[in-house]
């Protein structure tokens, strides 16, 4: 799985200023719809850029900050789709619980959410070898019965996600340079 191998690159990523560019135009019209909306303008964006997948061989492309952004909107869809579980059996609890995921969400201001990783970390280390096993998809929708400990951390994610969607767009809006180059029409 090559979110193991990312795991080892993300810690070592260049900080240096990044070439992703965004069209003034497309960027105003995003944040006229809404924080996701906006959001989804710099991560299409890193996608376009990236080739549609992160991996461990196109993760110089992305700065931090970027790849911080980009791996909220992958927990975001995740766990609002299948919870925390559901997070884990794709693939992506090494991405999101073994880098410095927690801690960039943290700096970015969304400090609650930034507990609710470290505590999802703690129930990963526990159960994640179980849940990321091969397995039928009756095996897999009787998991959310098995590790019935995550439906908390799910709930809570659920309540806090508009808030904590909100805190990032501003984030970004507040830096946006860290995130984007943006190139007037």
């Amino acid at each position: 799985m090559f979110f193991s191998y990312l795991c080892t690159r993300i810690k070592h990523v260049d900080m240096e200023k990044n070439e992703i560019t965004i069209q003034e135009s497309q960027l105003i019209a995003a944040a006229q719809q809404g924080m996701d909306e906006f959001i989804a303008v710099f991560t299409d964006r890193y996608l376009e850029v990236i080739g549609g997948q992160l991996t461990g061989e196109n993760m110089h492309l992305l700065n931090g900050e970027q790849i911080s952004l980009l791996a909220y909107v992958m927990f975001r869809d995740e766990v609002m789709d299948g919870g925390f579980v559901q997070l884990i059996h794709n693939g992506y609890g090494p991405f999101i619980f073994e880098n410095p995921f927690a801690k960039a969400m943290r700096i970015m201001g969304a400090h609650e959410f930034s507990k609710l990783i470290y505590k999802g970390r703690k129930l990963y280390e526990q159960y994640g070898a179980e849940i990321t096993r091969e397995c039928s998809d009756e095996e897999f929708m009787a998991m959310f019965e098995q590790y019935s400990k995550f439906d908390e951390l799910d709930d809570a994610f659920v309540e806090m996600e508009e808030e904590v969607t909100e805190t990032l767009a501003r984030y970004v809006d507040e830096h946006i340079d860290l995130f984007a180059t943006i190139v007037k029409d």
